[in-house]
This record gives C-alpha cells, structure tokens and sequence, in this order.
C-alpha cells in the first residue's frame, strides 16, 4: 500500500490553477525529492496532503486515512513548512515539551527522545535559550526536531536545511536518509538540488501544477528529453524550462 496516495488533485483560486490532477503513489521508507520552479504548486500540495488546504477536486490519503479525516492524518504525520511554527517566548525545551504533550507522548519516553535529538543537532547546551534568541539555523533545528519527535509515519519537509551551516545540513542529510531507512517515508521539496541528489530515492518534477517527470535522480538525469547523462540541475532546468527560479528559495509558492 502507498503511504502516500493522490489522485487527480486539483487545486484552483479563482482563475488560476495551483495543482492541475496531479497523482502520486509513494511507499513506506522513501525519500521522495520534490522540484519545481517558484510558483509550480509545490506548498499547495504539501498544504494539502497535511490537511491545511482542501482541494478543489481528486482525492488523497496518507497511510490509507483520507485527507478528510484531519485528526487521524494529522497523527501520522510531522510537517516543517518554510516558516517554522515556533513560539519565540519559549526556550527550546518550553517548545518541544509543549509539542511532545500536544502529540500525548508519554512523558519519560518524550524526554529521551528530546534530549537525544538535541544532542544529535548540537542544541543541548542552548535548549534553555529563548528561542527569539536563536539564529535561523538554530530554529530550523528545534523546528526540524519538533517535526519528527513523534516518530510519525510520514513527514513533510520544506526546504528543511535553509539557514543551516555546512556542519547542521549534512547531519540533517544524515537523518533523513535514517528516518526513511526506519520506515518514515519523507516527502522533502527543496530547491538546493544536490540535497534531492543525495538523498532521495524517487523525484517527482513539478511544472505549472503539473507533474511533469518521475523517478530516481539517475533515470532522470538519463532521460531522453533532457538531452541524456546530465546532472540532476541540468535535467530539471530542461524539464521545466524556467532558469531563472531553479536556485533560489521559494518563498512564494
């Protein structure tokens, strides 16, 4: 069974088409890179495959729960959206203690699992700063902990190493190689290509709400319409035909 299912999404606003019958069928345990230029309908889809959007038309499920059953799937999954919902006035530790008790984690087992993750990203020693306090990358982290502290069966990345330095987005790479190697499928959308490259096992090319190719980045670097044995930067680029918006950050999509 697909831990991931869609079928047909459609996604308009008023005139415009954000999503256009887009359909997904992603397993257990997989990395899934997904690309697409600023404004292809990448957030639209992870807004509604996390319950924050309802589409305008197809269906979606995430571990056999339809998307509609918003407190089932809400459950299964962790999201980490570009902006990271955190409470500034809280320590660290504040945070991710209020997250492990609206996720009902009992509270020995949420403990360990905190301190464990913090010491894996090198905020142990910070967890009792205020995190208005914290640089970006730093919040990136604790937001980045707060996703998966649950252990869900899915998490949903948004250009998760943003603002991390060399040392923190090769640790983060480590994880999620580590999470889908434990069974958790992560959807991860990025623009930083060689992350995708790195880590994923299945890439999904999203062009104008429209799923344009699919497959591991060595099929899709060998692809006949790319021009064949490219990198995976030179393959998007001739997929979705859009330079201009391949390498900076999407902030508006």
């Amino acid at each position: 069974m697909s831990v991931i299912q869609a079928t047909d999404l459609t996604k308009r606003y008023g005139d415009t088409i954000a999503l256009d019958e887009l359909t997904l069928s992603i397993p257990a345990g997989v990395v899934y890179g997904y690309l697409g230029p600023n404004g292809a309908g990448k957030t639209t889809t992870m807004r509604i495959l996390t319950t924050l959007t309802q589409p305008t038309s197809g269906t979606a499920s995430i571990n056999g729960t339809p998307i509609t059953d918003r407190t089932t799937v809400t459950r299964q999954i962790g999201y980490l959206p570009e902006s990271p919902p955190l409470y500034y006035n809280l320590t660290a530790s504040e945070q991710l203690d209020l997250a492990a008790g609206l996720r009902d984690l009992p509270e020995e087992q949420a403990t360990a699992r905190i301190e464990s993750l913090l010491d894996r990203l090198d905020l142990r020693e910070d967890a009792d700063t205020r995190i208005s306090d914290y640089s970006k990358g730093m919040r990136q982290k604790t937001a980045f902990i707060q996703a998966i502290l649950h252990e869900p069966a899915v998490v949903f990345l948004d250009e998760p190493t943003a603002g991390l330095d060399p040392r923190a987005a090769r640790t983060l790479r480590e994880m999620i190689v580590e999470l889908a190697d434990e069974g958790t499928t992560v959807f991860l959308s990025t623009h930083i290509l060689p992350v995708v490259e790195e880590v994923a096992d299945t890439v999904g090319v999203l062009y104008e709400g429209q799923l344009v190719a699919e497959g591991t980045p060595t099929e899709l670097t060998h692809r006949a319409e790319t021009g064949g044995n490219q990198t995976l930067e030179e393959a998007f680029l001739n997929l979705t035909s859009d330079e201009s918006d391949s390498v900076e950050a999407d902030e508006h999509d």
